[in-house]
């Protein structure tokens, strides 16, 4: 999947090609708005906007959290284990426990990191974000490229900002599931 990225000052617009994609077979799920204009966004109520956890770079550094830990963890129990210090009364029990505190607080440190920083996708896109544009981007598969390239051209409003990597399939297909989820309520 490609990550193609728009920019526009037109939220009727944007909600227009959102509209017309969706006709066309593109889930809203891949059809997402960035802007810092988050009230104004709201009153479009068509819009998906971007959430605010995908605004941080917490997904990434969170990950990195888990690597980290799950590093720190295996170190505490090969030490641990070549060390001889599981011959005692208290066995594994001191050092597993150490290994989990350690996996978690590496992933909650990871975490919180990742909250103060901006999504690194949308890092070239803050200054059109600054000037009170807005960041229209859609993930599409291979065979989705045509419609999405027919339904642009009918939108000259709509200025190119460029194409990168999509969001994950497992994450667009939690988003799926949660739409729907949300929809039976």
């Amino acid at each position: 999947m490609n990550r193609h990225y728009y920019v526009s000052d037109d939220l009727d617009d944007l909600e227009r090609v959102e509209q017309e994609l969706e006709a066309k077979g593109i889930d809203t799920e891949q059809i997402h708005v960035l802007s810092e204009q988050d009230a104004e966004l709201e009153r479009h109520e068509r819009l998906h906007g971007v959430p605010s956890m995908m605004k941080t770079d917490v997904v990434r550094s969170g990950t990195r959290g888990v690597f980290i830990g799950l590093l720190l963890a295996a170190l505490v129990l090969i030490v641990a284990y070549f060390s001889d210090w599981t011959n005692t009364v208290f066995g594994w029990v001191p050092f597993i426990f150490l290994a989990i505190v350690l996996f978690g607080f590496s992933i909650w440190e990871g975490g919180f990191l990742g909250f103060q920083k901006g999504n690194r996708y949308f890092r070239p896109l803050q200054d059109k974000l600054r000037e009170g544009k807005h960041v229209f981007f859609v993930d599409v598969e291979p065979a989705q490229e045509p419609v999405l390239e027919q339904v642009i051209r009918r939108h000259p409003k709509l200025e190119v900002a460029g194409i990168g990597t999509a969001m994950p399939n497992w994450i667009m297909s939690g988003e799926k599931k949660w739409h729907r989820f949300k929809s039976k309520l």
